[in-house]
């Protein structure tokens, strides 16, 4: 960081008391399991609030007091402090600035909703400074991001849990997938399919004027210098009121610039139960082959030659060669959810149901008590928040741990790079790398932008 914003960044802070961190500072001294709260509740923050942001704060009121939030868009940022307020009657500090955040020292937790490129670098400031993390998926937006984060997990104890939270929720439907796997109900694994849905194209998108209250430099962060680009008609349903088409907000997962695509969206999901249920949680696939797929752009070495609409792949079907000559294929097609197929039989899963034979066979041979738990590795937390706070408490990895999310979204990122690449890659996942192609290597890595690298 540079001596001038360095300064500007002293001047910032010494506002904060001003702002309204006073009201916190007057709690008791004393902590209960490490947290700050006399009743032994830890105090959070949140970082990034429309949409998955505000879910993840609004499931962990029964669990957290939420002491101050962080947006770079300030109409988001209002609607929010609002929201906290009125759920648990007391006002949380607003900040544009998240580094005010991680300057408190009252605040116990974050939890990270951001945009994916900015990931890596407010969760590793933030268990540098002394912060356990709740990190939204997918964690990176490079492989090597992943590994970087395992290194500060490691060297500062902290404990940080991915929101992968089918591991914790949906009834216990993936943990009932899994329990059947390993119990070998479908004796074994010959292919397992993940559905995740494709995306649509989109228009040309044009420059336009940023939106009255978003700092764009801000938003942007470590993604290169780009002008916001949007077309007047809103998004409905989820994530409604921004813009259908823009380079911003909700539309962010569709560039490469920011995300990965359905590839990273759904398939930190879906990928991540399929190694779990495959015993592939410490290791990586052999191969990655783009059967099939559709880019929305031109590509040239490996790279979108225009910016002006959507650039992640559109329809897809990717080959993976995973360990036990065990078939992946990640696909566009059908419905969205897991199909594993064995030996003996198969089922499909996904949040809303779990059906086949080996399903119906529960009824008269129901699985060994205590089998769900097993997978867990214990009871099952009330949801995904819970599972992170008794990590916290015990100073151990909550069930959504960095190690296991970064080698199944390794996959997701390789299937991005060949697609990108149009190629067939090797994967050494000892090495973690790509066997014999130092350009598909080169994408391993991004360059954060000028004043906003990682601050070590």
């Amino acid at each position: 960081m540079s001596t001038s914003r360095r300064a500007s960044r002293r001047q910032f802070l010494q506002g904060v008391a001003a702002a309204g961190a006073a009201s916190f500072l007057i709690r008791p001294a004393h902590r209960v399991f490490g947290f700050q709260s006399a009743n032994d509740r830890p105090v959070f923050a949140t970082i990034g609030l429309r949409n998955q942001g505000w879910e993840i704060t609004s499931k962990s009121f029964r669990f957290a007091d939420f002491a101050a939030l962080a947006d770079v868009d300030a109409n988001v940022l209002g609607a929010n402090v609002e929201k906290v307020e009125k759920n648990q009657g007391k006002k949380p500090d607003a900040y544009k600035d998240y580094r005010q955040v991680l300057e408190r020292k009252d605040i116990d937790a974050v939890m990270i909703a951001t945009p994916d490129h900015w990931h890596t670098k407010i969760a590793v400031e933030a268990m540098l400074a002394g912060k356990d993390v709740y990190c939204e998926k997918p964690l990176t937006l490079t492989i090597d991001e992943g590994k970087l984060i395992e290194k500060v997990v490691k060297d500062t104890g902290r404990v940080f849990q991915v929101g992968t939270m089918q591991r914790t929720e949906s009834d216990q439907r993936f943990l009932q997938a899994i329990a059947l796997i390993k119990h070998g109900r479908i004796g074994k694994v010959k292919k397992v399919t993940c559905g995740i849905n494709g995306m649509e194209a989109s228009p040309v998108i044009p420059e336009a004027p940023v939106p009255e209250g978003l700092d764009w430099d801000f938003w942007l962060g470590p993604a290169p210098k780009v002008s916001y680009r949007a077309l007047p008609e809103l998004r409905t349903g989820y994530g409604g009121g921004v813009p259908l088409y823009s380079n911003c907000h909700y539309s962010f997962r569709n560039w490469h610039e920011y995300s990965g695509g359905k590839l990273t969206d759904w398939g930190a999901h879906h990928v991540d139960i399929a190694c779990w249920a495959l015993g592939a949680t410490d290791t990586g696939p052999s191969k990655i082959t783009p059967v099939d797929y559709k880019l929305p752009v031109e590509y040239k070495d490996g790279n979108p030659v225009v910016g002006d609409r959507y650039n992640a792949a559109t329809d897809f079907n990717i080959r993976v060669a995973m360990p036990n000559d065990v078939e992946m294929i990640i696909t566009s097609e059908g419905d969205n959810g897991i199909l594993f197929e064995g030996t003996e039989g198969r089922f499909f899963v996904n949040r809303g149901k779990i059906t086949g034979k080996p399903v119906e066979d529960l009824k008269d041979n129901p699985l060994p008590e205590g089998a769900i738990e097993e997978v867990y590795g214990g009871k099952v937390s009330a949801n995904h928040t819970a599972n992170f706070i008794e990590g916290m408490k015990a100073r151990k990895q909550p069930i959504s741990d960095v190690w296991s999310h970064n080698r199944m979204l390794e996959i997701c990122h390789l299937a991005n790079i060949a697609m990108r690449l149009g190629r067939e890659l090797s994967w050494d996942p000892v090495r973690r790398e790509i066997v014999g192609d130092p350009q598909a290597n080169s994408f391993l890595a991004r360059e954060n932008r000028k004043g906003f690298e990682i601050d070590m």
